[in-house]
């Protein structure tokens, strides 16, 4: 027992001792955080703070709703989700409909505010840094402050610029949007600052590089050159652009057009001559199942298709993210997944055949077999009846060894009334999840066994920024320039490595083709909405029905079969295109849709706010 005291007595004198030699003993720092001179005095911590800045991107285009399912790309399967308050023109600033996070008017200013932070501190001169690092930092910053910004400008068009960080002590929180003009100057600005803040630095995956910075920036210049951001072209279009009377917050009221697009081009070749994509170059096509091999690796940045992704949002299986569960999410209900942003029949009608030549149901050859003979990049972005997949689940493998899809109705020997396929709505397998087009998403899936996507995260990246789109930038520069050979130059290219033959056609028949390219080119990557929108082409495409297809196959005479498999010796099959039930998607075009509206919250925060048109009734 006396041993025991002479312990406590050791102890307190030792206390007493460390309390008297350091009067902050208890004011101890949280482990779980570091205070703000710490990170502005570590070049580590300064670092971990710009990192950070990229989390704005979420998970890039890879979340379980999608852009595409506001467009005529595909439509999204589930209720209640909010997407068609825009698919059907009734977003308003009390309820604008579904907005991902990546772009949200609240969630960009919070990303800009922290840019903002980062620059100021790392620009002191107190600073104890390598210059080096400080400028790869100080590039990165910029970029990510001028991507938020483009965000803002591409949805909502001009934003009030915030180039510093506020302090409780400000004089006001209040700020007016600019216009549309200075908020393009001020964005291609931080860009040209950050190319040359980021030139010579080494490429670390997933953080900007000069070359995204030339990339974003020559987005920036092609959005700034299209017909709605022309403020004569949008006016003559739209009566609704016509009688607001703030046009400049979101277009050029006038100007030299020609040298926006002269701009335009000049930063997409800037691209060009700074780096290159997978398998460009090429004088003639590629065969068929080599052009279905180039996309796929294109669009999973493996096998050289890593050279596509100028800047790109990655996931790994370590840290299990939605961005890697676009099986689950996408997948067909027959394999257990979720079958969210489904494929519209307006999309799939849009893909070639093999000879370069327009798909039609008009065509007897063509509404007989419709997925045989076509572009090589429907094949690597869409599952349709009969395309070949996985091995399903264990449980499952006995009603489909061959692991095809099955979005049809067929015969079977023995059978009673209907026999459904696998992957309908009526599956025996799950009957919830199905499509209602009758096609699954197959671009960004990795078809590897080993994935079995409702339990497996995948590694794929999103293109933030991608290779080929700044050819097509190029190419469309180009083409509204009148250098019609240089624009099919680099667009053959682009076929040549898919398999499909050149493109000949001239005037605006040449326009019209390239935007299909584009269309096919870069479905599902967050091009569609903002293409059909800046062309002034909405009415066209996102206000049209979505629809889909119906598929019955009955045995030839003479066949039988007891467990389906696809086989067009034993099958007739009939295709028929269907127009979604009203109920479901009824789909509207309003040209207040040419820009999102600014919620009602923002407005009343800020009251020097003014709301873009259509959306104060």
């Amino acid at each position: 027992m006396k041993r025991i005291n002479n312990y406590f007595a050791i102890l307190l004198a030792t206390c007493f001792t460390l309390t008297a030699c350091n009067d902050d003993f208890l004011n101890t720092k949280p482990l779980g955080e570091v205070d703000e001179t710490s990170v502005w005095t570590d070049i580590n911590l300064a670092e971990a703070f710009v990192v950070g800045i990229y989390s704005g991107l979420g998970n890039g285009g890879f979340d379980e709703q999608m852009l595409a399912s506001l467009t005529d790309e595909s439509m999204f399967t589930h209720p209640g989700r909010n997407i068609n308050t825009i698919t059907e023109s009734r977003s308003n600033p009390e309820n604008p409909g579904w907005i991902n996070g990546t772009l949200s008017w609240n969630n960009m200013y919070l990303r800009i505010r922290a840019t903002n932070l980062a620059i100021e501190k790392m620009t002191d001169a107190k600073f104890p840094h390598t210059g080096a690092s400080t400028d790869r930092l100080i590039g990165e910053a910029k970029f990510m402050r001028a991507y938020y910004y483009h965000q803002l400008l591409r949805y909502f068009g001009g934003f009030p610029i915030v180039d510093f960080a506020y302090k409780l002590d400000a004089e006001t929180f209040l700020a007016a949007r600019n216009t549309f003009e200075e908020c393009v100057n001020f964005i291609i600005k931080d860009l040209d600052e950050a190319a040359t803040l980021l030139t010579g630095q080494s490429a670390i995956r997933g953080r900007a590089t000069k070359t995204s910075a030339l990339a974003l920036k020559s987005r920036v210049l092609l959005y700034a050159a299209s017909d709605l951001h022309d403020g004569p072209t949008a006016a003559a279009k739209s009566p609704d652009l016509a009688g607001y009377s703030n046009l400049a917050l979101l277009a050029y009221p006038s100007g030299n057009r020609t040298e926006r697009w002269q701009k335009a081009q000049a930063a997409a070749k800037a691209v060009l001559d700074a780096h290159t994509g997978n398998q460009m170059g090429l004088s003639a096509p590629v065969d068929h199942a080599t052009g279905i091999q180039n996309y796929i690796n294109n669009s999973m940045a493996r096998n050289g298709g890593e050279a596509e992704i100028l800047l790109g949002r990655y996931f790994i299986n370590l840290k299990q993210e939605n961005g890697g569960r676009q099986g689950l999410f996408n997948g067909p209900n027959g394999y257990n997944n979720w079958a969210g942003n489904t494929p519209v029949q307006l999309l799939i009608d849009d893909y070639e055949m093999m000879d370069g030549t327009k798909f039609s149901w008009s065509n007897p050859a063509h509404a007989a077999a419709p997925y045989e003979n076509r572009d090589a990049r429907f094949y690597a972005s869409v599952m349709y009846d009969g395309s070949q997949w996985k091995p399903r689940s264990s449980a499952n493998q006995s009603r489909d060894p061959l692991g095809q899809i099955q979005t049809g109705t067929y015969d079977i020997t023995g059978g009673t009334g209907t026999h459904f396929g696998l992957d309908t709505r009526n599956s025996p397998i799950e009957d919830w999840n199905g499509s209602y087009t009758g096609y699954y998403f197959r671009k960004f899936i990795d078809a590897n066994p080993a994935i079995v996507d409702q339990n497996t995260w995948q590694q794929v990246p999103w293109p933030v920024l991608r290779y080929t789109e700044a050819v097509l930038n190029y190419v469309e520069a180009s083409i509204e320039l009148g250098q019609e050979a240089e624009a099919k130059a680099w667009l053959n290219q682009i076929r040549f490595r898919v398999g499909q033959p050149a493109i000949t056609e001239t005037g605006d028949a040449l326009r019209q083709r390239y935007r299909m390219e584009r269309r096919i080119e870069m479905a599902y990557e967050e091009q569609r909405y903002h293409d059909t929108r800046r062309w002034m082409i909405a009415n066209e495409t996102l206000g049209r029905q979505a629809n889909g297809i119906s598929i019955t196959g009955t045995f030839k005479p003479g066949k039988t079969l007891s467990l389906y498999r696809y086989d067009p010796e034993i099958y007739n099959y009939v295709y028929k295109v269907i127009d979604m039930d009203p109920g479901k998607e009824n789909r509207d075009w309003l040209d207040k849709m040419y820009y999102l509206p600014i919620h009602r919250d923002e407005m009343n925060r800020n009251t020097e706010l003014v709301q873009n048109p259509g959306y104060n009734n």
